[in-house]
C-alpha cells in the first residue's frame, strides 16, 4: 500500500468560506426550469406548479445561491416579459439555444422558488444586446421599496415588498462569439462600469460581478481582464470565471488531473485583479466569483441530433448529461481546488442544478434523482464550512497525457466553529489505496467521527431512476487516532470525506 501524509494547523489560515461557494445555476435552458424546477399538474408539484421532490433535493444540498436567469439565455433575454400577467407574456424566440421561451416562469416566479429552496438569487442582466438603462431599471424594479415606476410595477404585479437581490452578473460571456452583443474587453468594461454605477445608485447596498474571460482557452483571456477591469475596477466587486472539463478523449488518468489548470486559472485571474489594483493605486480588492464550472461533455452529440429535429420547440432535453463515477471524482477535486482558494473565490456556481448538466435529473411525470456529481457537492456544502485551512500534502505524484506530476492524494480541509476539522480528499489512483497519515496535534484531544466514501470499480458506472444508488456514499474503512496523529486507509480511485471531532 502506498503512504501519503497530510500536516494541518490551526494556524494554517487560507480564509473564511463564504456560504456562496456552495452556489448553482438555472438558466432558461432545457429542462432546468420547465420540467425540472417547475412541471404543473406533476403529482409532486405544489400550488404553483414546482415540483416538491426537487424542491426538497435541492435544499439537501444547502445551495445558498442560484445564479439566473442565465448564462447565454440572458445576452438577448427582456426582463419585462417575465414578469406581469402570465397570459400577457411574450413568448420569444431563444437565439442563444435556438428554443422559443414562454416566460410563464419569471423573476417573480423564481424569486419565490429560490425561497422555499432556501436560496437567495443571483440576477444576471442583460448586457448583450441592451445596456445600463436596463439594468438599472430591473434594480429599481426588484430592490426599490415604492414610490417609483419600476417599483410601483411591482407592486401591481402582486408584490409590495422588495424583493432585496443583493448579488448581480453584469452581462455573460461577453467575449465569446456565440454571445448576443458580443463586445471587445474596451467596449464591454465601459458598459460595465455605467451599468455597475447606476445600479449601485439605485442601491448601494449591492455587489456586482464583471464577466471575465469565457474560458482560459479563448485568445481573449488575460488580455481581456487587463482592458475590461482597468475601465471598471472601482465600481466592481468580483470578477466571474468559468470552466468546463471533458474526458472525450477517454483518459481517466488526464481528466482527473484537470484541476491543475483548473488552479492556474484562479492564480492567473487573482493576479490580474491585484495587478489592476496596484496601477490604480486602489485599496480595495476585486475577488472571484467561479460562476459556472462542471463537467460537460455527454451530451453533445446528443443536443446537435435534437436542435437539427425540433429547433425552436419548447424545453427540449437540452446538455442532459449523464454523469458517471469518474466525473464525480473530479467534481470532488474542483470543489477541493475552490476550498484552497477561499480567500479569493467567494462565490461559486456548479453549472447547472436540475437536469441541465447538472446533479438532479428528473422524468416528466416521473421520479428524480441523484446523479454521481450530487453526492461530493452535498459533502462540501455541509461540511466544508468554516475556515479552510493550508494542508501540507506530501504525496506520491504522476505524469499523464496532458500534465506532470499530478498529486495523487488531492487534499483540502476546513475547521468549523465547533472544532471539527474536515479533511476531504480524491485518491486519484487508479490501482492502489493509500495508508494516509494525518498530523492533527495543534487541534488537542480528538477522535475520528466519520469516514464517508464514495467508490465504485467501474469508472463509467452511473445512477438512473431504476437504479438511483449504484453510486453512492459509504462508510469508508477508517483507521486510528493516537495522540493527535491519525491513520486513515484511502481505496484507490475514491473521494473522501474525513470527520474529527474533540
Amino acid at each position: 500500500m502506498k503512504k501519503a501524509s497530510i500536516i494541518l494547523d490551526r494556524d494554517y489560515r487560507i480564509g473564511a468560506v463564504d456560504r456562496r461557494l456552495y452556489g448553482s445555476f438555472i438558466e432558461h435552458l432545457g429542462r432546468a426550469v420547465y420540467g425540472g424546477v417547475y412541471e404543473p399538474g406533476h403529482p409532486q408539484a405544489d400550488e404553483l406548479g414546482f415540483r416538491k421532490d426537487v424542491l426538497a433535493m435541492v435544499r439537501r444540498l444547502g445551495v445558498p445561491i442560484v445564479r439566473y436567469p442565465g448564462g447565454n439565455f440572458v445576452s438577448g433575454f427582456n426582463w419585462e416579459d417575465s414578469v406581469g400577467p402570465r397570459d400577457a407574456r411574450p413568448r420569444r424566440l431563444d437565439l442563444a439555444w435556438s428554443t422559443t421561451e414562454s416566460n410563464q416562469v419569471g423573476l417573480h416566479e423564481f424569486c419565490e422558488w429560490a425561497r422555499r429552496a432556501g436560496a437567495e438569487v443571483m440576477y444576471a442582466v442583460n448586457l448583450g444586446t441592451r445596456g445600463p438603462e436596463q439594468a438599472r431599471d430591473v434594480v429599481e424594479y426588484a430592490n426599490h421599496p415604492g414610490g417609483s415606476k419600476f417599483s410601483d410595477m411591482r407592486a401591481a404585479n402582486g408584490r409590495k415588498d422588495p424583493f432585496n437581490i443583493k448579488l448581480w452578473c453584469l452581462g455573460n460571456e461577453m467575449d465569446g462569439p456565440w454571445q448576443m452583443g458580443r463586445k471587445t474587453a474596451f467596449e464591454y468594461g465601459r458598459t460595465a462600469n455605467e451599468a455597475a454605477k447606476l445600479m449601485k445608485w439605485v442601491d448601494p447596498t449591492i455587489e456586482v460581478v464583471a464577466c471575465g474571460s469565457s474560458s482560459s482557452e479563448m485568445p481573449t483571456f488575460g488580455g481581456w481582464e487587463l482592458t475590461m477591469l482597468d475601465e471598471c475596477y472601482e465600481n466592481v466587486d468580483y470578477v466571474s470565471l468559468h470552466r468546463y472539463y471533458d474526458n472525450a478523449a477517454g483518459d481517466t488518468a488526464s481528466f482527473l488531473a484537470r484541476t491543475m489548470d483548473m488552479d492556474g486559472f484562479i492564480h492567473t485571474v487573482a493576479s490580474i485583479c491585484d495587478a489592476v489594483k496596484g496601477k490604480k493605486h486602489s485599496k480595495k480588492t476585486v475577488n472571484l466569483s467561479f460562476d459556472e464550472w462542471n463537467v460537460w461533455y455527454h451530451s453533445k452529440g446528443q443536443d446537435e441530433e435534437i436542435l437539427r429535429r425540433a429547433k425552436w420547440g419548447e424545453a427540449l432535453p437540452l446538455l442532459e448529461d449523464v454523469y458517471n463515477f469518474e466525473d464525480a471524482l473530479l467534481v470532488g477535486s474542483m470543489l477541493l481546488t475552490l476550498l484552497r482558494h477561499a480567500d479569493r473565490v467567494k462565490v461559486a456556481c456548479l453549472a447547472q442544478l436540475v437536469n441541465v448538466i447538472a446533479p438532479i435529473m428528473t422524468r416528466p411525470g416521473g421520479g428524480c434523482w441523484a446523479q454521481t456529481i450530487y453526492w461530493p457537492f452535498l459533502h462540501a456544502s455541509k461540511y466544508g464550512r468554516g475556515t479552510s485551512l493550508r494542508a501540507v500534502v506530501d504525496t506520491p505524484v504522476y505524469d499523464c497525457a496532458d500534465y506532470e506530476a499530478v498529486p495523487l492524494i488531492d487534499a483540502a480541509a476546513t475547521f468549523s466553529d465547533d472544532g471539527t476539522v474536515t479533511v476531504f480528499c480524491v485518491n486519484r489512483d487508479m490501482a492502489e489505496g493509500f495508508e494516509l497519515s494525518l498530523d492533527l496535534r495543534s487541534f488537542g484531544d480528538i477522535r475520528l467521527q466519520e469516514h464517508i466514501m464514495l467508490h465504485h470499480g467501474d469508472v463509467k458506472a452511473a445512477n438512473t431512476e431504476a437504479h438511483p444508488d449504484t453510486v453512492a456514499p459509504m462508510a469508508g474503512p477508517g483507521g486510528t487516532v493516537d495522540g493527535g496523529r491519525a491513520t486513515v486507509h484511502i481505496p484507490a480511485l475514491s473521494w473522501n470525506v474525513l470527520r474529527f471531532e474533540k
